[in-house]
This record gives structure tokens, sequence and C-alpha cells, in this order.
């Protein structure tokens, strides 16, 4: 199987600072929470073209989408079917009485970055988003499906190849 070279630098450059299983768990859970945080106010937004009606977290998936397309497509698929899933608890959450939306969207979007950190101090490696915000934030839920496909055994030589890529890297620094 042979990945566009877009997609195996992104693939290369995320892995490398994501080996530790640990650090690996908590952004397979802390990644979704802080989606979740941030599609909850999203989804309060709503909008409508042509007498079609969607909410501006349909905006956030479908932007996501288009980009994640333009790596893999089964990655993107599957972030697309996740999206909208998570779109749909993101709404049932905003429909909360009081101020429990807001409350939600807040310990899951502030949880869910200082379990990204805690990971990151376990693996003794720095989070990308403190160098690139624009771009962890872009490339995270996408990493999180392609986990997704790693831990149950889908693509495996995608996996295998960007291991040997970060080994060599890994090696070119040293000399």
């Amino acid at each position: 199987m042979q990945a566009s070279g877009k997609l195996m630098d992104m693939l290369t450059g995320y892995a490398a600072s994501h080996q530790h299983p640990f650090n690996v768990l908590v952004h397979m859970i802390g990644i979704p929470v802080i989606m979740l945080g941030v599609m909850i106010p999203l989804t309060w937004v709503d909008l409508s073209v042509g007498g079609f009606g969607f909410n501006l977290a349909h905006v956030l998936i479908v932007g996501f989408f288009s980009f994640y397309l333009t790596l893999d497509l089964w990655f993107a698929l599957v972030f697309l079917v996740a999206g909208f899933l998570m779109e749909k608890l993101a709404s049932m959450l905003g429909m909360l009485p009081g101020s429990s939306g807001w409350i939600i969207a807040a310990c899951c979007f502030f949880g869910g970055y200082a379990a990204q950190f805690i990971g990151h101090a376990v693996e003794r490696s720095m989070p990308v988003l403190v160098k690139h915000p624009v771009q962890a934030n872009l490339a995270a839920p996408f990493f999180t499906v392609v986990e997704l496909f790693k831990i149950v055994g889908l693509r495996d030589e995608l996996f295998e190849e960007v291991q040997r890529q970060i080994k060599r890297r890994r090696q070119q620094e040293a000399a």
C-alpha cells in the first residue's frame, strides 16, 4: 500500500511524539472529549441555506472532512461518520437545562487539553499544540481515527512504514 507523501509526512510527524501507550490512550480519549466540548456550543447556532437546516458543528465536521479527504478516503469517511455521531451527542448535551451545556462544554474542553499535556509529560515529548496550534487542532481528530485503524489491525503495512520512517529520522538526527 502506497501512502501519499503528505499523509506519510503527517503520520510520521505525529506518531514520533506519540509512542508511549499511555500518551496514545490519553489522546484517544482526550481528543474526542475536546471536540465534544467545542461542538456543544456550535450546535446552538442554527443556519439554513435553501431550506436545508444545519448548525455550526455540521460546518466544522464537513470542513475537517474536506481537509482529511485530501489525505486519505477511508480515514476521512470514518471521521465523517464519527463526527456526525458526536454532533448528535453534543446537541443532546447542549439542550440540557440551565447552564449545564456550558459547564459540560468547558469541562470537556479544558479537561481534554489538560489530559493531553499529562500524556505528553509521561511521554516526555513536547505537544505539537505548543509549536503549531492550528496544525495540532486540525490534525488531532484525524490521528484519533488513524489510531483506531491501528488498534483494530487495519492497514498494518502503513503503520509499519510509519515506524520505519520514525526510526530512520531518529537515526539521522542522532548522527
